[in-house]
């Protein structure tokens, strides 16, 4: 038995969860599946202050039809207009859909909506694996988790708006922020720093604010981690500002340079990319029938860029096309952002001398960089040495091998992530886990499914 949906939106972060409530407002049966246990994504992380913006769309949420399928993850798409999902295990907050234990079931849909968002992107130095190195994304959202951080000394570096957001988060927390690094120099943040200035006050408001919160540390422009420090975890962090080199005792390095889109999914739908972005009309439509996509996927712009996004796509795969138009217009406003963005976070290609041959690229197979360089390309680093083909899939040091030497990845093959070799058949229907999975989910969508 497949579920089936008129529109099935992957991805509950900003522009799904807008995408979601818009096309269920337009009066068709909706589903928003995501591998979280509660929905916002990684920029609406629940426990922490929700932003007015995120209170507003988090309480449309919870007073629409939508069904809420949170904890299942998407690991393959078996066959057109279906979806492939697991269910972990994790929370069940109101109004969502998360069985106990793992299942697996097939969600049919005559539109899909893809906002499947983005990740850090991770470049490796030496020490960079370090217990308490990790993403400048990756510790705010263990503080949010409870990380107590009180007191202790943070150093947040890499590239993007992200940095000071963390910085400011981590301080208010009671962290003492030692350093905030920003790869570019100013000259290259000058685009960005006039359009916000003309464009977008609110920003700029939003970024003095930041600051404040971090003082007496300030930002640091073309600076950056050469090296982290310690033994059973970090105890001390090498930062380099031109032809200066000095070392701080800390007890927290957040490191991330920009975002990655998670393009994994369209790729394997077959959606025409360009420039490492999934492309699409001004629907927001892309290259494969009934496939939309929303978000971060279609170019890196921030909540704003994202919300519009979703909103255009969720009216237009409902139909109405006249309203997504003119969505669609008041989000061509903040292109200017989208490129001023992109230009500011261009990475030095400097970055490319911080590892030596001992440093570890691929973390989840010890793969070190003296090991990689020698090979042409990322089949052949795959094939001789296993690079890319642990548990993350290539995410983390696919990300960081195509900065470090232009490769790219050949293909993209089912399961899009790690899955139970019980989920990778041809059909589920008629299956045990498969009934199991959507009899768990049943009281909740009989209202909105037909089955087949």
């Amino acid at each position: 038995m497949t579920e089936r949906f008129d529109i099935l939106v992957v991805g509950a972060g900003p522009a799904g969860i807008a995408a979601a409530v818009t096309a269920a407002a337009a009066g068709r049966s909706v589903a928003l599946l995501d591998d979280n246990p509660v929905a916002g994504g990684q920029i609406w992380r629940s426990g922490g202050h929700l932003p007015a913006q995120a209170q507003e769309w988090m309480a449309r949420l919870e007073a629409s039809p939508v069904v809420r399928l949170q904890g299942w993850r998407v690991v393959d798409c078996p066959d057109q207009h279906v979806v492939r999902a697991e269910a972990g295990r994790g929370a069940e907050p109101p109004g969502s859909v998360s069985p106990p234990g793992v299942n697996c079931a097939d969600f049919g849909y005559k539109k899909l909506i893809l906002a499947t968002g983005a990740r850090e992107r991770f470049l490796p130095f030496p020490g960079w694996t370090l217990p308490n190195v990790m993403g400048a994304g990756g510790l705010d959202a263990m503080v949010r988790g409870g990380l107590p951080v009180e007191g202790k000394r943070v150093v947040v570096a890499g590239t993007g708006p992200l940095l000071l957001a963390v910085a400011a988060h981590l301080a208010n927390h009671g962290a003492r922020i030692l350093a905030v690094c920003e790869q570019a120099p100013p000259w290259q943040l000058a685009r960005l720093a006039t359009y916000v200035m003309l464009h977008e006050t609110g920003k700029l408001w939003q970024g003095a604010g930041y600051s404040m919160a971090i003082a007496p540390a300030r930002l640091r422009t073309r600076c950056w981690p050469v090296a982290a420090h310690g033994d059973d975890r970090l105890r001390r962090v090498t930062l380099r500002q031109g032809n200066r080199t000095w070392d701080l005792d800390c007890d927290y390095l957040g490191c991330g340079f920009h975002l990655v889109p998670n393009i994994e999914l369209p790729a394997l739908l077959g959606c025409r990319t360009a420039d490492g972005f999934v492309a699409t009309d001004t629907m927001m439509r892309t290259s494969v029938a009934d496939v939309y996509c929303t978000g971060e996927p279609t170019g890196i712009g921030g909540v704003d860029v994202s919300l519009l996004e979703g909103e255009t796509a969720g009216l237009a795969a409902a139909g109405h096309e006249a309203r997504a138009t003119l969505v669609a217009q008041r989000q061509r406003a903040h292109v200017g952002f989208v490129r001023a963005l992109a230009e500011a976070c261009r990475l030095d290609s400097d970055l490319r001398r911080l590892a030596d041959e001992q440093t570890i690229v691929c973390r989840c197979e010890d793969i070190r960089f003296g090991t990689l360089h020698r090979r042409k390309s990322w089949r052949e680093a795959k094939l001789h040495t296993r690079c890319g083909m642990g548990p993350c899939q290539g995410r983390i040091c696919g990300a960081a091998t195509e900065f470090l030497f232009g490769w790219g990845a050949d293909s993209v093959r089912p399961p899009v992530f790690p899955a139970q070799v019980s989920s990778l058949g041809p059909s589920l229907n008629g299956r045990a886990d498969a009934q199991a999975g959507l009899a768990a989910v049943a009281p909740s969508l009989t209202h909105s499914k037909e089955s087949a």
